[in-house]
């Protein structure tokens, strides 16, 4: 374990103090980029009103080549995009029903109910009946993650990730690794399930880890307005803190994939689409009214806590993503804030994938070597709650249902050279 996280306090204030000696400029630095945020905040909200915050692309067009520099950066200063039709709406309702039956056939939810230490990350489940469900290796979920289109729609999204000097080396956007996580399956009228706004991967680690640090050196120590969160340097080299609440992989972007559709109202997911923001969420924390030994109410193994008390700034650019039919998917960069709708007020359950882009470094090879494991005797993945539902469940996938490829994207099978 880093010594830093022996004693996390300690370890907050001396990397404030340490930010401040260095820091001459702190208040300007602050004020640009409180300014450049709010200038985005105004953008977000205008492209709110004609239904266009989060940007939207046809899996066909991402196919074929053709999208336009224009979209790519678009995607970049926003920080995320929707991708639709990755899958045919036939087959995402024959992986739906195969879901529901295989929790069905091994009476989850009775497991889910009465097991102890049940992972309540997400959802205090307080209806009783789960709208997370820790399950990674049903077979429409092994076959979604190792499905082409999807890997070509990874691709791309690793892609937008800068290429040039240095950043080339970190990790290989053509060879993307399995990050298996779970499913969400909200029925209509659940209040359990609400999120609150929060960015995932780490919390006090963005200051205190030297990994981090280096990711987010220009905005302390350079110009912060050309901070650029696709570039890739330190990404690979940061310590997270152990926890079923923390990412310890490398995702360029985070996702999910529909399975039945749901919009705005249908307790769905909402964003800040604004890529920089967190170079501004951390020059908050360094401000003189937040306490010494304070990150703006950042807590060690949880997710980054995006409050309105100090993050007010960015609450009127949290805007629900659009409408999604099966088979349409969504992405959002790993630094970007996002929640989930309190109540579900829709008709229909509203089920997803989880599934994001974890390109080929070291970083991830070492993960899917620990991953793999799991998926063999049916444990659960190792960021998440060792709950261990499928180890005796029927229907799970095995080695059989891998394609060659998806053993690759396993660490199960060497890539090609």
């Amino acid at each position: 374990m880093q010594d830093w996280m022996r004693d996390v306090a300690r370890a907050i204030i001396e990397s404030k103090r340490q930010f401040r000696a260095r820091i001459k400029d702190l208040p300007a630095r602050y004020d640009a980029l409180t300014r450049d945020v709010q200038a985005q905040v105004e953008e977000v909200r205008a492209a709110a009103a004609h239904g266009g915050a989060v940007p939207t692309l046809a899996f066909a067009r991402l196919a074929a080549g053709d999208v336009t520099e224009a979209e790519r950066a678009l995607i970049r200063r926003r920080g995320c995009v929707v991708i639709r039709d990755v899958f045919d709406d036939s087959l995402m309702a024959d992986w739906d029903a195969q879901i529901g039956e295989y929790i069905a056939r091994n009476d989850y939810l009775a497991l889910a109910r009465t097991k102890a230490g049940m992972d309540r990350y997400f959802s205090t489940l307080s209806s009783g009946t789960p709208q997370i469900f820790a399950l990674y290796w049903s077979r429409p979920q092994v076959w979604a993650r190792q499905h082409e289109n999807m890997a070509r729609a990874k691709a791309f999204l690793n892609g937008l990730w800068d290429k040039q000097g240095a950043d080339a080396a970190v990790f290989d956007p053509d060879r993307d690794l399995t990050y298996a996580d779970r499913l969400r399956r909200r029925e209509p009228g659940d209040q359990s399930f609400g999120l609150s706004p929060h960015v995932d991967g780490g919390s006090v680690e963005r200051w205190c880890d030297p990994g981090f640090q280096r990711v987010y050196e220009p905005v302390y120590f350079g110009d912060p307005l050309a901070y650029d969160p696709f570039r890739a340097l330190g990404r690979t080299e940061t310590h997270e803190i152990p926890s079923p609440a923390v990412c310890s992989a490398f995702r360029t972007f985070q996702g999910w994939t529909a399975m039945t559709p749901q919009g705005p109202g249908d307790g769905t997911l909402n964003l800040v689409p604004i890529a920089n923001a967190m170079a501004w969420i951390l020059l908050r924390a360094l401000q003189d009214d937040v306490a010494e030994d304070d990150l703006c109410g950042a807590q060690p193994g949880r997710a980054l806590s995006v409050d309105p008390r100090w993050h007010a700034l960015l609450t009127p650019a949290q805007v629900s993503i659009p409408h999604m039919q099966p088979g349409d998917t969504v992405w959002w960069h790993t630094d970007v804030c996002h929640c989930v709708e309190d109540l579900h007020k829709g008709r229909g359950y509203s089920n997803v994938m989880y599934i994001g882009a974890a390109p080929w470094c070291e970083k991830n090879a070492r993960y899917a070597e620990r991953q793999a494991q799991a998926f063999l005797r049916g444990g659960s993945a190792p960021d998440f709650a060792a709950e261990d539902y499928e180890v005796g469940f029927q229907g799970r996938a095995t080695l059989e249902d891998l394609s060659e490829s998806g053993a690759r994207q396993m660490g199960l099978r060497p890539w090609p050279t």
